[in-house]
């Protein structure tokens, strides 16, 4: 599993929690995790927010077509062994993730609040943590349609 955190500075606790737990899902090959431009700091709340993409799994499988209507050929077709729906429902099983805020058909979203008080201080700050989840296009099989052997 490839995991890049190159761009991302490392804040935000749930967005550890979700690079954790996504490390265990069974068909996820590539995380990678960035900072998003929307993170803001104020003297009373604090905005972290964070974009993980994900890539799958791939099979490849070999199909039988016909070019130009008589021509037989088999082509190589790559398959996600998992879609981002799939994923959704097996974040929502784990403990420490649960449901998602909201989905549509290319995003996952996380959104957390946490009222922190440091030690020694009579006022806190709340923090709000935006965790949003892309699926990263798959790659295509290698090479391209073979003709068949008579």
């Amino acid at each position: 599993m490839d995991i890049d955190r190159a761009n991302w500075s490392g804040e935000g606790t749930f967005t550890q929690v979700l690079v954790e737990t996504l490390q265990r899902a069974p068909e996820v090959r590539e995380i990678r995790v960035e900072d998003a431009p929307a993170t803001r700091s104020e003297a009373d709340y604090n905005f972290v927010s964070n974009e993980i993409f994900v890539r799958f799994d791939v099979r490849h499988r070999l199909e039988a077509a016909r070019r130009f209507g008589f021509l037989p050929v088999t082509r190589t077709v790559a398959e996600k062994t998992m879609t981002l729906e799939a994923l959704a429902a097996w974040l929502e099983g784990q403990a420490d993730v649960g449901p998602a805020d909201y989905t549509d058909q290319g995003m996952l979203q996380f959104l957390r609040t946490e009222r922190i008080i440091p030690p020694y201080q009579t006022r806190g700050y709340k923090l709000v943590e935006l965790v949003r989840i892309y699926e990263i296009g798959t790659t295509q099989a290698p090479g391209g349609p073979s003709r068949d052997a008579p």
